[in-house]
């Protein structure tokens, strides 16, 4: 999906600098322009918020320990292209 010459596939690569707020005004008003009409991307955010605020109160330790095949799974899920 597209809107306003901005496509889903930017907003995958800009989501963790919007996020910060590391993004000059143009863009961000181009990325929620596209938010307003892409429900895929408004999930997706959603989606990452949700993952930083999780991941966010994992110490070391607890990545250290997780199992192998979790953190297999883990690796490729973040490998694929959707």
């Amino acid at each position: 999906m597209s809107t306003a010459g901005y496509a889903c596939r930017e907003f995958v690569e800009d989501v963790t600098a919007y996020i910060e707020g590391a993004l000059p005004e143009e863009r961000v008003a181009l990325i929620e322009a596209h938010l307003e009409m892409c429900p895929p991307c408004r999930e997706y955010l959603a989606q990452m918020r949700f993952t930083i605020a999780a991941t966010g109160t994992l110490g070391v330790s607890e990545i250290d320990h997780l199992p192998d095949d979790v953190r297999q799974r883990l690796l490729e899920a973040f490998r694929e292209p959707n």
